[in-house]
């Protein structure tokens, strides 16, 4: 295993960049399908992501109380 890969920060790293590639492909994709429904979906979906990349924010800053242990 290489050193970095025991440090939590470089997976959140990987994680956020993951997750931001996808709210921008669902978010790309809203333009694309025609339903009310399936726009809400993608929204939907992007904004949870959106949700996980400030949870690793808050992490990464310790901005949390549960994260400040």
């Amino acid at each position: 295993m290489l050193p970095q890969e025991r440090d939590p920060h470089h997976h959140t790293r990987k994680m956020k960049s993951r997750l931001q590639e996808t709210m921008v492909h669902l978010r790309e994709d809203i333009e694309k399908v025609g339903d009310p429904q399936s726009k809400a979906l993608l929204e939907t979906s992007a904004e949870v992501l959106e949700g996980f990349t400030q949870a690793f924010n808050h992490y990464e800053r310790k901005g949390e109380s549960a994260w400040q242990a």
